[in-house]
C-alpha cells in the first residue's frame, strides 16, 4: 500500500499546511508549476518526490524534473504531464501518451481546476489537483491525498487549503 500526496501549481509558494496533510504520505507527486527549485527542495526534506515540469517553471525545474513521468505504483501504471487535459478532452500530446501507456492513472495539472474523473473508454482515472499556490485565477487552493493499494486506487481526499491570496 502507498499513500500519495498529489500537488500542482504551487507557483513557488508550499503552504506549510501541505506538510500536516501529507504527514502519512509515502510519497509527494507534483504536477508542475512549482515556481523554483528551493520549492522541490522543500519537499524532499519531507518526502520523496515524483514531478513534472509545468510551464512557468525555469531551467532549475526542467534540468530535474521531465516534462512527462510514466511508471509503475505498486500495480497502477501512472502516466503524469503537467498540460494535458481531461476526460474527454486531451491535448494531441495527451492523446498519444495515454495511447502509449494505456496508464489506469492520468495526472495532470495546469488548469487550476480540481478534477477527480473517470475516463470509462480508457478505464483511466484522471486526476487534477487543482492549484495550490496562490498565482491564478483559482479561488481555493487545493490538493489530494489517496492510496494506491496493489491495482486499486482508493481513500481519495480532496484538501481545501484556504482562498488564493494575491492580485491575480
Amino acid at each position: 500500500m502507498t499513500k500519495i500526496g498529489l500537488i500542482s501549481d504551487t507557483h513557488g509558494f508550499l503552504d506549510p499546511a501541505v506538510f500536516k496533510h501529507f504527514k502519512d504520505c509515502d510519497e509527494v507527486w507534483h504536477a508542475g508549476d512549482f515556481g523554483n527549485s528551493k520549492l522541490a527542495d522543500e519537499i524532499k526534506e519531507q518526502k520523496p518526490l515524483r514531478g513534472v515540469w509545468g510551464n512557468i517553471d525555469g531551467y532549475d525545474i526542467r534540468s530535474e524534473f521531465p516534462e512527462m513521468l510514466a511508471w509503475k505504483c505498486e500495480d497502477v501504471t501512472v502516466l503524469m504531464l503537467h498540460i494535458g487535459g481531461y476526460p474527454p478532452k486531451y491535448n494531441p500530446q495527451a492523446k498519444k501518451l495515454l495511447t502509449d501507456y494505456q496508464p489506469q492513472l492520468f495526472i495532470s495539472g495546469h488548469s487550476h481546476i480540481l478534477k477527480v474523473m473517470y475516463d470509462p473508454a480508457r478505464l483511466c482515472l484522471h486526476m487534477n489537483p487543482g492549484a495550490a499556490g496562490h498565482h491564478g485565477w483559482h479561488k481555493e487552493r487545493t490538493i489530494i491525498r489517496f492510496t494506491i493499494d496493489g491495482r486499486e486506487i482508493k481513500d481519495c481526499d480532496v484538501i481545501e487549503l484556504g482562498k488564493r491570496g494575491g492580485l491575480f
